[in-house]
Order: C-alpha cells, then structure tokens, then sequence
C-alpha cells in the first residue's frame, strides 16, 4: 500500500519560514519524481516545485528564491523549505509522487496559513 504523509504546516507570520515534509511508503522513492502542489480556497491546484528522480529542481515564479526543494532517498523524503512566506502563500499544500500516469500518488496536505 503506498502512503505520501505530510507534515510541517501550520500558521506562520508574513516574512516567517516554514518546512514542509513528505514521507513516501509503498513506492521505490528514488524511481519517483516528486512534486509539491498547492490550492488556495476557490483557485486551481498549482505545481509549486518538482525534483525529478536524478535531483534536478524546478519552481513556480511565484516562489523562485523563496522555496528549496529537496529529498532524501534514504528516508524516502521530500522537503519543502518555505522562506519569505507571504499571505498569498496560504493553501493546502499537497506533495505528490509520479513515475507514469498509471503510477502517480498524493498525500492528504498540510494547511500553511500565512498571517499576521
């Protein structure tokens, strides 16, 4: 059975920090690239940053210089630094690990609320 369990949300203060964490079970997670997605109340699922299997990183302009994107495939973990939070950074914040289409899954999200 594979589980994604997220971890590290919660409230933060504009100009704070936050980690999020995600840890895979069930998958051969260095054969996975994974991905963090957001969604904001009434707005689409947006991709927020991608590590692909052999390490190479890619983000979102809205978080470029702000998020760092990381894993350990000896824990079989992804990390999502968040620096710099701003309000419009609130969403549930989902990671998700893909291979194929028919081989793709989701965590359940960790709320980030950014507020003061």
């Amino acid at each position: 059975q594979v589980q994604l369990v997220e971890s590290g949300g919660g409230l933060v203060q504009p100009g704070g920090s936050l980690r999020l964490s995600c840890v895979a079970s069930g998958i051969i997670f260095s054969s996975y690239h994974m991905n963090w997605y957001r969604q904001a109340p009434g707005k689409q699922r947006e991709l927020v940053a991608t590590i692909i299997s052999g390490g190479t990183t890619t983000y979102a302009d809205s978080v470029k210089g702000r998020f760092t994107i990381s894993r350990d495939n000896a824990k079989n973990t992804v990390y999502l630094q968040m620096n710099s939070l701003k309000p419009e950074d609130t969403a549930v914040y989902s990671c998700n690990a893909y291979k194929t289409w028919l081989n793709t899954y989701w965590g359940q999200g960790t709320q980030v609320t950014v507020s003061s």
